[in-house]
């Protein structure tokens, strides 16, 4: 398996220099700042317009298996997180930490995870329904902890203003979609990368309204090269205790192999594609920059560690159905 970022990721960074060299201001920040919004709401459309209730209903009655990804995702996580702060914030800044701190309380992916689990041969039902889960219950618990772990660090407004904020910003196009999914569904399925266009366009677009008013605001005068460094550490240490513990806790809740790699691939990585919005809604636009900085970072890392690991976890799989197959033919 080839450590090597992915062709999004080469995007990102492409913009971030963008943004670096040539930052949107004045009335061009402010048109991007309203283009960045529809673009997002387009997003969350098409997201709720494609969800299948079909496949989650087919697994949500593995109950212990999802509440053991949620916990994992919204309370192991920002446990990590505090618990690691005496220790972590050394190598950045308290501002930057409260971006890892950011990270730790978002929602888990959906895509990636999935698409993970597959490769491993998970139980790809229970994927789908707790990594479908985890984002509707991001909408709700992620403001909550903004509040007790970031307020005072840049979040805009209460835990109800950052509820009220996401519901209409980002969960209604998401009902929209879903409840028009009878129409608009067909056409999306058989447009699949209208849907990546639209994914990966509003995050490049939120990134780079965000980092422009973050270079104004002179963020790289606060983040330098072993800033940068320091705040890669800090995301592997996270992501390999994270990793480590929903492996050993699910191995100690007796879950079976398929569920076992449900429980660590979804239970241990982070959404890009549901961090950057939510910040968008809940910072200022001078600090968004900031607070997705260790989510960017945090993404590619994720990608190449559990492809590492999915492609292990399947030729496991490989070796115990051949030894089985042999097995049989010497019967």
């Amino acid at each position: 398996m080839k450590f090597r970022p992915d062709n999004f990721t080469l995007m990102l960074v492409a913009v971030v220099l963008l943004a670096s060299f040539l930052p949107a201001t004045g009335d061009v920040a402010s048109v991007l700042e309203k283009v960045t919004t529809a673009a997002v709401a387009l997003l969350f459309f098409l997201h709720g317009a494609k969800l299948s209730r079909k496949a989650v209903l087919d697994g949500i009655m593995h109950w212990r298996l999802h509440l053991f990804i949620v916990l994992s995702t919204f309370a192991l996580f920002p446990l990590l997180g505090w618990l690691l702060k005496p220790v972590l914030t050394p190598l950045v800044s308290p501002q930057i930490y409260v971006g890892v701190m950011f990270l730790c309380v978002l929602p888990s992916t959906v895509q990636s995870s999935i698409a993970f689990v597959s490769m491993a041969r998970g139980n790809i039902p229970a994927a789908i329904c707790s990594a479908s889960a985890s984002t509707l219950l991001g909408v709700f618990i992620t403001p909550l902890l903004v509040s007790i772990f970031v307020t005072e660090h840049g979040a805009s407004g209460s835990f109800v203003d950052a509820v009220v904020k996401i519901l209409l910003q980002l969960m209604l196009p998401f009902a929209l979609g879903h409840l028009l999914q009878r129409w608009v569904g067909p056409f999306i399925k058989a447009h699949g990368k209208l849907t990546k266009v639209v994914d990966q366009g509003s995050i490049l677009l939120v990134v780079y309204t965000a980092f422009s008013a973050a270079v104004v605001q002179g963020i790289w005068r606060q983040v330098s090269v072993g800033t940068l460094v320091g705040l890669l550490v800090i995301c592997a240490t996270i992501l390999a205790l994270a990793l480590f513990l929903t492996t050993f806790l699910s191995r100690r809740l007796g879950f079976d192999k398929e569920d076992e790699i449900t429980a660590v691939f979804c239970g241990s990585k982070k959404s890009l594609v549901s961090g950057v919005p939510m910040a968008k809604v809940l910072f200022a636009s001078s600090t968004v920059g900031m607070m997705v900085l260790p989510l960017m970072l945090f993404h590619q890392m994720q990608l190449m560690v559990c492809a590492v690991l999915a492609a292990r976890y399947a030729k496991r799989a490989e070796l115990i159905e051949g030894e089985a197959v042999a097995a049989s033919a010497a019967k």
